[in-house]
């Protein structure tokens, strides 16, 4: 997993990653947004654009943050709450729009 998006974007969500992703590999859930490890292709173009310092390469996670690592990787694996099945890999985020739910850990986190 290249990159991941960390706690500091809960209910901030600016979304400035997303218009920067060139491959369109980043999802919109309520709280937050996450990356889809299967379509990122590791550029680093979303980084720089977070305001709160919320994204950052999978291996340079803040020890405090590395259950987003995981996290991540669960909005796109099982099946989120209210759904039936795995998002996967849909083949970008604007296909999908936004997916309007966050995963279970997230939905614990105090903003």
């Amino acid at each position: 997993m290249p990159y991941v998006i960390a706690g500091p974007c809960i209910d901030v969500n600016d979304k400035a990653c997303m218009d920067e992703c060139p491959v369109d590999c980043i999802y919109e859930g309520e709280r937050k947004s996450y990356i889809n490890p299967k379509e990122c292709i590791d550029c680093g173009a979303c980084e720089p654009v977070c305001p709160v310092e919320a994204i950052s390469q999978d291996r340079r996670v803040p020890e405090d943050m590395k259950a987003y690592i995981d996290d991540n990787r669960v909005f796109f694996a099982e099946p989120l709450p209210g759904r039936d099945g795995p998002l996967g890999a849909p083949g970008g985020s604007r296909k999908v729009g936004p997916v309007g739910v966050d995963t279970p850990f997230v939905q614990s986190q105090e903003g």
